[in-house]
């Protein structure tokens, strides 16, 4: 299900974002909106649509989109923000498996509803598992992966490291939390990505 995820910065600097999609499944669009950071309104919701008409609806949603001044924003122009947990074990015991599986769920609705990023993928590090996420808005992402934190994995909270780094130099990672930051942030790539 492809979603159309745009984003417009208003002359006071407060970035909104407005989505679409079209899942063929349920046969429903939906338009979901608001400023990035705060939980989103969904307006729109068409049921027992044909894909066709879903189609026609994505590409009217994506020129309303252009006439509003909102666009989509590239990786380069958003920034990456780091996830990561140690682990007992170097490869990750069924625990750690849980663990990434619930932060992941989690995290991709609690940043996904407040326009804050999505989830890219996680993968198993040498004794630490790294959850990734693409974020259109570093600072509020921080935050709000520490509120997710409080309520999927609040037993790792204390644990937990989150970095930053610039969408276009990804392996450039600066620890945000805990703060001051101790020691460098090694990027592990997601091709390593082992979701069992």
């Amino acid at each position: 299900m492809p979603i159309l995820r745009t984003f417009r910065t208003d002359e006071a600097g407060q970035m909104a974002f407005r989505e679409a999609w079209y899942d063929e499944e349920q046969a429903q669009f939906v338009i979901n909106q608001g400023p990035v950071g705060q939980l989103s309104e969904t307006p729109v919701v068409e049921d027992e649509l044909t894909p066709e008409a879903g189609a026609g609806l994505m590409e009217a949603f994506a020129e309303q989109c252009q006439e509003d001044g909102y666009r989509e924003i590239s990786p380069e122009e958003q920034s990456w923000l780091y996830l990561r947990f140690p682990m007992k074990t170097v490869e990750g015991s069924a625990r750690d498996r849980s663990l990434r599986d619930a932060v992941v769920g989690g995290l991709t609705g609690h940043l996904a509803w407040r326009g804050l990023g999505t989830v890219e993928g996680s993968v198993f590090g040498p004794s630490r598992l790294s959850i990734v996420v693409l974020t259109p808005e570093p600072k509020a992402a921080v935050k709000a992966t520490l509120s997710c934190l409080r309520e999927y994995a609040k037993s790792d909270l204390t644990k937990a490291v989150i970095a930053v780094a610039p969408g276009a130099e990804p392996l450039k990672a600066r620890i945000k939390h805990p703060l001051p930051a101790k020691g460098d942030f090694p990027v592990d790539p997601l091709e390593q990505d082992a979701q069992e």
